[in-house]
């Protein structure tokens, strides 16, 4: 009897990682796949622009590429991959300054069959974009990997090369300074 590959199950991470190690495209393919809305969505948060969250989450996945080798498989993909985003996200934030505020027309379209609640999700998304965009770079790293990647304290540490202490104080600094929008009182 031939199995059916969808029989045995999910390929994990580390199979997949192994697998595009070896030179399989459709591995690597389905490790983008498994992840690219996540990494879009983190750059979209830190950055605040849809086109350029879509040119990080290139950056992002090229760069994981490359340095797909170097995975040594010391703790679970998804942090070493956001590290990665991390990483690139802050090398943006420092090589401009984005002042722009959040053009609405530039969201990507929905298709939601509750024009109402499409228009409620688009605004409470504009009015937490607007909010985080104000705080510290390093701030929202944290907010955006505890809340929106619900990694832990200890996987945010590591990610960013601080204590757990430290990223617990910038975490709860950083809700301290949204809980004072007006916009988001009700949210938080």
């Amino acid at each position: 009897m031939k199995l059916n590959p969808g029989m045995l199950g999910t390929a994990t991470d580390e199979k997949l990682v192994a697998r595009a190690l070896a030179g399989s495209n459709s591995a690597w393919n389905s490790l983008i796949k498994r992840y690219e809305q996540r990494v879009y969505n983190y750059a979209l948060r830190m950055v605040g622009h849809p086109d350029d969250a879509f040119d990080l989450m290139q950056e992002v996945f090229m760069g994981v590429y490359r340095n797909l080798p170097g995975f040594r498989g010391d703790g679970p993909f998804p942090a070493w991959l956001f590290r990665i985003a991390s990483f690139r996200c802050t090398d943006y934030l420092r090589r401009r300054r984005f002042h722009t505020s959040f053009d609405e027309h530039d969201t990507p379209a929905r298709s939601n069959a509750d024009p109402q609640a499409d228009a409620m999700v688009t605004h409470a998304n504009q009015q937490i974009t607007r909010a985080l965009k104000e705080l510290p770079a390093e701030q929202r790293h944290v907010v955006e990997l505890k809340f929106f990647q619900n990694f832990t304290f200890e996987d945010i540490a590591q990610q960013l090369g601080i204590s757990p202490n430290t990223a617990k104080t910038r975490l709860y600094t950083a809700l301290r300074k949204l809980k004072q929008h007006e916009e988001l009182k009700d949210a938080l």
